[in-house]
């Protein structure tokens, strides 16, 4: 789908002052700008990003009531299970504070509900067996702030529980021992924006100092601690929480100790990766590497395998755990992409994207854990709504189904319109879950379609890819672009910067890349200077950009690509167009 070229207005005086004062090149200044940083001070505070800036773990809603009933109970040899879940979060958040209590001498355990079997959040059945294992306190973490009726069936069972949890809240809260969450209720926590494993890292944090009877804690909990930061960095991009405030500070800081304090675990888990060969980790490496392997686990309903690699102290079940979940990884991939290919023939053969308000697809023997990766690719790609639904080959259980928005439209309450059709549905207005019989698909495809189409503009319909600033290839020096990996790590409501230049040509004849030739390698010349450049998953625009005569407009991410021991300044394609006209800058003022 086509995208509008919008270049971020800028105050040209603004970027000045903040470049004289702050010592930093124009560019740098620019996108500070961009980020609503406009003097010195709140520059170098934004650049330094010190761990002494996360906030004292007692603040945390819930926290210092928490931690007070978990060290008493460690303390008299209480049962305890830390009930997780199946996504890089949960495995992370569990890992965080199994290893937190082990290091105390807890009785403690972990329970992960089965993917496909259970699903999110608490269980009744779940809590049964816990109950018969003479379990005395539950601990949840990255779930259990919506489960009212679970948390009552606990009380009645005598399990004690604390919930810990950064999810959206029902109208009723848990009767549970205590509640901890950033946004609870009545609080007034500074950033809400925590994600599960950094909820369990300042619950930990908070029983260290309570067991060091110490602000400051020995260094046997500090080490601890530090290996839990790069836990909780796992979790953050994992989750996809904001990279802005306490959660930027946990990731900056939890790449180095990834390498500087990894559990054995995370050890294993770089080497047969290669991500061990790498002279410093960055918020990508997570993305696409460790946090894909945990998360595989969890889709193909082997979570606790993945929660073993993070607490065992074993280098040697360290590296088989890490050996199978890579190769998991690589079946995840293989599912992954079947489906992907199943999605878009049905989508050319059965759709018109370009017109149709959303996209409602279906089929026999995708993997329910698959389809929610494939549907954010879509809805992506054609920028629509996608909803994919698993069906049941033998056609005996409802249809399993994923939903990832687009255009802004709510997802909550598209399904919320649609709910006499379907068997159960949850979620956020970004992304949910719905559960339908196959016979009910096609009026489901017809109402949704419907909502979409009332409740969505022909403005939202259209893309449009927002740039940082406009800087050509001789601003691109190892140095700047260095100094404009300070502004990382990048994600989720911190970007990597976008940055675009206009009448770049072929250096020379593009190529396709990688397994199946899905990737692009091209290189680029502009005002002299040669830059390679690389497009993942667009080995099509290979034709492409052979075929197009004259200058082109690239919109990129400047990279430092290190191999074999040599760092060099790269281009990452995010998209292009022949030169035509002057791209369009929003007029600021």
């Amino acid at each position: 789908m086509d995208a509008t070229w919008r270049i971020l207005p800028h105050d040209i005086s603004i970027v000045r002052s903040l470049e004289r004062a702050a010592s930093i090149p124009p560019v740098v200044a620019q996108l500070l700008v961009c980020r609503g940083i406009r003097d010195a001070e709140a520059a170098r505070e934004f650049l330094d990003a010190k761990l002494s800036g996360l906030r004292d773990p007692e603040l945390l809603p819930g926290v210092k009531e928490a931690a007070a009933v978990i060290h008493a109970a460690a303390h008299c040899d209480k049962k305890i299970t830390i009930y997780g879940d199946y996504d890089a979060d949960g495995i992370t958040s569990t890992a965080i504070l199994y290893r937190c209590l082990k290091l105390m001498g807890a009785s403690v355990s972990y329970y992960v509900p089965h993917r496909i079997d259970e699903g999110y959040g608490l269980n009744n059945e779940a809590l049964d067996k816990l109950a018969e294992r003479e379990t005395d306190l539950v601990i949840t973490v990255d779930c259990g702030i919506a489960s009212v009726a679970e948390a009552q069936h606990a009380k009645e069972l005598g399990l004690e529980l604390i919930v810990t949890d950064h999810h959206e809240m029902g109208d009723q809260l848990p009767d549970a021992k205590v509640l901890v969450h950033p946004r609870l209720p009545g609080t007034n926590y500074p950033f809400g924006g925590l994600c599960g494993a950094g909820v369990a890292l300042k619950l930990a944090w908070a029983l260290c100092q309570l067991e060091c009877d110490s602000k400051r804690v020995t260094d046997r909990y500090k080490n601890y601690l530090l290996s839990a930061v790069g836990l909780a960095s796992i979790g953050t991009v994992a989750d996809v929480v904001p990279l802005t405030d306490e959660n930027r500070l946990l990731v900056r800081h939890g790449l180095n100790c990834l390498r500087e304090f990894p559990v054995p675990g995370v050890s294993a888990l770089a080497k047969v990766t290669g991500l061990s060969d790498k002279p410093s980790l960055a918020s990508d490496d997570i993305g696409f590497t460790l946090a894909p392997r945990l998360n595989a686990a969890g889709r193909l309903g082997q979570a606790q395998l993945a929660i073993e690699l993070l607490t065992t102290d074993s280098n040697e079940r360290a590296a088989a755990l890490a050996d199978y979940l890579h190769q998991l990884n690589d079946s995840r991939s293989s599912l992954e992409r079947s489906v992907q290919l199943a999605a878009t023939k049905q989508i050319k053969d059965e759709f018109d994207p370009e017109n149709d308000p959303a996209l409602v697809l279906a089929g026999h023997g995708w993997h329910p854990g698959i389809i929610g990766i494939v549907a954010g690719r879509l809805s992506d790609k054609y920028n629509r709504p996608v909803v994919m639904i698993a069906l049941d080959e033998a056609g005996v259980k409802p249809g399993v189904g994923s939903c990832r928005s687009a255009n802004g439209l709510n997802l909550h309450e598209a399904l919320q319109a649609c709910d006499h059709l379907l068997l159960g549905h949850g979620g956020h207005a970004a992304a949910a879950g719905l559960q339908i019989d196959e016979s009910q698909i096609e009026n489901f495809r017809h109402e949704f379609c419907e909502y979409a189409a009332a409740n969505v503009t022909d403005e939202d319909r259209v893309s449009e890819l927002v740039i940082d600033a406009e800087a050509p290839f001789t601003q691109l020096t190892r140095q700047i672009v260095e100094q404009i990996d300070q502004l990382g790590p990048f994600g989720q409501s911190n970007p990597r910067p976008l940055m675009c230049a206009t009448g770049a040509k072929l250096a020379a004849p593009p190529r396709k890349i990688g397994g199946g030739e899905r990737h692009l390698a091209i290189q680029l010349e502009h005002h002299g200077v040669k830059i390679r450049g690389v497009a993942f998953g667009r080995g099509e625009w290979a034709d492409e950009l052979e075929a197009t005569d004259g200058p082109l407009d690239i919109a990129y991410h400047p990279v430092i690509n290190t191999f074999r021991g040599r760092s060099n300044v790269e281009l990452q394609l995010v998209a292009w167009k022949p030169t035509e006209s002057k791209i369009p800058a929003s007029q600021s003022g």
